[in-house]
């Protein structure tokens, strides 16, 4: 009946707006530049046809601060103003994408009106980067605990925040320092992932000055807080795939697996973000982060073993998914190795305490799943390690993180169950 409709290509792609991965049998020029410029076209089009005040809808769903970069300038330069983002829980927990990896659960809504006066035309005003500096903590502070009231949070909870936090920067046409030089988006989004870090932080320790904290532990929470709305927030395991390259087909990037190491992995970008904004650095935080490529790891209790109690090499005391009591013999084992090294005695003495309050709670916790309770009552009690209530503040908060079922939420239970029994 309508044989026109079936004489072109079955797909026609051509104007897709699409990154297509280089490949040398490809022609394609589609590169992140192309993507950026004609998704701001096709953005500008939809503003064009809207009513000053009228409002759009863009649905996305990413984990990668690259892909968020880019269709956030696109919405900025078409003429949009951010005025909301909202996450509503659209994928399967069981889709085949989402298996073994950490993924958002949500795609996030962001809501948009036109930077047009009542005539339609494009208001074209300079923003001050003070004033927008100043204006972002105070919007995060009100933000952050309505989402986490609402049972939002990790990274759903951070992409959340984006709107409120745009509509700040979004408003103006470009937004300037006092010398003139103009503010790019990118550098406006490291001091949102800043301040969504430090009142996220705040959340957490909502009974406690974070701030005594060393950097190593406000990164772990941070670190555990942004992971927990993945599907399977377990400790990840090597699918596989090669840690250089992503091989999802799929816009929502991914958290692949440190390999047989376990811990917890984040993109690499996400993970200097917040650690940014907690004033810490990977590079200077070996002992806890594993970056590899494009992802970052943060190391399982038990790999830390042997630098917590003696040798700074690093060894994964636990083979792939272990049972309790191979896990337990290999850290027994490790502590065995240590004593005769520093030449602490499980008779007289308590190991040397960490340099940092989480070390502290990390060494308690595999004294704890070694089975050396004696050792870690002298840790705790006669050494002092346990009289700092930071201490117990700490880990109460990882109880709280850790996956439910995850080697790392038993141990440290453990630890807080005997500590009315210690005296504290």
């Amino acid at each position: 009946m309508h044989p026109v409709l079936f004489q072109g290509d079955l797909v026609p792609k051509d104007e897709e707006i699409i990154v297509d991965r280089p490949h040398e049998l490809s022609p394609s020029v589609k590169d992140i530049a192309f993507y950026g410029r004609e998704l701001t076209k096709a953005f500008a089009e939809d503003r064009r046809i809207t009513q000053p005040g009228g409002i759009g809808t863009i649905v996305f769903a990413s984990k990668t601060t690259a892909s968020w970069e880019a269709i956030l300038q696109a919405v900025i330069e078409a003429g949009w103003i951010v005025t909301g983002s909202w996450p509503i829980d659209t994928e399967m927990e069981t889709r085949v994408a989402a298996q073994g990896q950490a993924r958002l659960g949500s795609s996030i809504h962001l809501v948009c009106r036109p930077r047009e006066d009542v005539d339609g035309r494009l208001v074209e005003n300079i923003g001050d980067w003070r004033d927008v500096l100043q204006e972002l903590p105070i919007r995060m502070r009100a933000w952050l605990p309505r989402l986490a009231a609402e049972g939002v949070v990790g990274a759903d909870a951070i992409f959340a925040c984006l709107g409120p936090a745009l509509e700040i920067f979004s408003r103006y046409s470009q937004v300037e320092k006092a010398n003139g030089d103009v503010v790019t988006l990118r550098e406006y989004l490291e001091h949102v992932w800043a301040a969504v870090s430090r009142e996220a932080l705040s959340v957490l320790f909502a009974e406690a000055d974070a701030s005594g904290l060393e950097p190593d532990a406000r990164l772990t929470a941070m670190w555990l807080w942004t992971l927990s709305t993945a599907d399977d927030r377990r400790p990840t395991t090597d699918d596989g795939a090669n840690d250089e390259e992503d091989t999802g087909d799929d816009d929502e990037g991914s958290s692949k697996g440190g390999g047989a190491k376990g811990g917890f992995s984040l993109e690499y970008d996400a993970a200097r973000k917040i650690a940014q904004g907690l004033g810490a650095s990977l590079e200077s935080l070996g002992s806890l982060v594993e970056v590899k490529g494009s992802t970052a790891r943060l190391r399982g209790v038990a790999e830390r073993t042997r630098h917590l109690f003696g040798k700074e090499e690093l060894q994964t005391p636990a083979a792939k998914k272990p049972r309790r009591v191979a896990t337990q013999t290999s850290l027994f084992a490790e502590l065995e190795q240590a004593e005769e090294e520093r030449g602490w005695s499980s008779a007289s003495s308590a190991p040397p305490a960490g340099v940092t309050v989480l070390d502290r709670v990390h060494q308690t916790m595999i004294l704890f799943a070694a089975g050396r309770a004696e050792a870690m009552k002298r840790f705790l009690v006669e050494d002092g390690a346990g009289a700092d209530e930071r201490f117990w503040k700490l880990a109460q908060t990882l109880s709280a993180l850790y996956p439910a079922g995850s080697e790392e939420k038993r141990w440290v239970d453990g630890v807080l169950a005997r500590k009315k029994g210690l005296g504290f």
